[in-house]
């Protein structure tokens, strides 16, 4: 099964800045898209930002301008730069990852989501 490793995040002032990052690891698989939810409190959990096979990108329009998204292709790893940082960015960040893997000897879909990493962004 593909393992999503998160780090980052933590508790900075309004207009700071943090960064997450997240590795994914496993046997056999590959990637299709990599990016980043989140779930504020009280709230229902939400896509932040998304990164394609071939770069395109989405994002949420309350990040848009403010978060950064990008991949490594090659480590398999994904990042999310956040700037000008607002109390309403409070929540925990998930990685997620989906693509391919080879489990019980075929190949199937997957769709994962990592532990959660708490940013906390204090007014």
């Amino acid at each position: 099964q593909v393992q999503l490793v998160e780090s980052g995040g933590g508790l900075v002032q309004a207009g700071g800045s943090l960064r997450l990052s997240c590795i994914a690891s496993g046997s056999m698989f590959s990637i299709n898209t990599m990016g980043w939810y989140r779930h504020p409190p009280g709230k229902q959990r939400e896509l932040v930002a998304v990164e394609f096979n071939g770069g395109s990108t989405n994002y949420a329009e309350s990040v848009k301008g403010r978060f950064a998204i990008s991949r490594d292709y090659v480590k398999n790893l994904v990042n999310l730069e956040m700037k000008d940082l607002k109390p309403e960015d409070t929540a925990v960040y998930y990685c997620h990852a989906a693509g391919r893997e080879r489990r019980y000897g075929r190949w199937d879909d997957y769709d994962y989501y990592g532990q959660g990493t708490q940013v906390t962004v204090s007014s």
